[in-house]
């Protein structure tokens, strides 16, 4: 599993700040809608069903929401990076600007793992992380998410 198979280059975007984490949890189910033809409203009912659970914001600006859905063959994501952090309930308690939510099907178990387990590690990386909110191109984010560390800021 990998972030190039997970990640389509259409569902990587810079978006203005957010109200709140429901706001940024519609725009989440917007882009997933527009990408990959989930249902928006099925999308945002996941994230926040999911986060009822506990908070998917792991710390360092980084949040990793996430949810299981019916109606779909893979895991996908979508990758939001906010000019303005929004208050998210993270572990932390520090605000998000890095958000890479992941959509899976609902008898996915282990690809779900997987995937969320990649994601993670990669934004674990703080100079990846630094060069992702230091650039605002959604194509050249798409190109570093992809390649992590090796990418050289643009």
């Amino acid at each position: 599993m990998t972030l190039s198979e997970l990640l389509a280059p259409e569902a990587t975007r810079t978006v203005p700040a957010m109200t709140s984490k429901k706001r940024l949890f519609h725009a989440l189910g917007e882009v997933a809608s527009t990408v990959y033809g989930m249902d928006c409203d099925r999308v945002i009912e996941g994230l926040l069903e999911r986060e009822s659970l506990g908070p998917t914001g792991v710390g360092q600006g980084v949040a990793l929401p996430h949810a299981r859905l019916d109606g779909l063959t893979r895991v996908h994501g979508v990758f939001l990076r906010l000019e303005r952090p929004v208050e998210y309930g993270a572990v932390d308690r520090q605000p998000v600007d890095l958000v890479f939510g992941l959509f899976a099907p609902l008898d996915a178990g282990v690809e779900h793992l997987k995937s969320l387990a990649v994601v993670s590690r990669t934004l674990r990386d703080p100079e990846l992380c630094a060069m992702l909110r230091a650039n605002d191109d959604p194509a050249t984010l798409h190109t570093m998410l992809i390649a992590g560390r090796r990418t050289i800021p643009v």
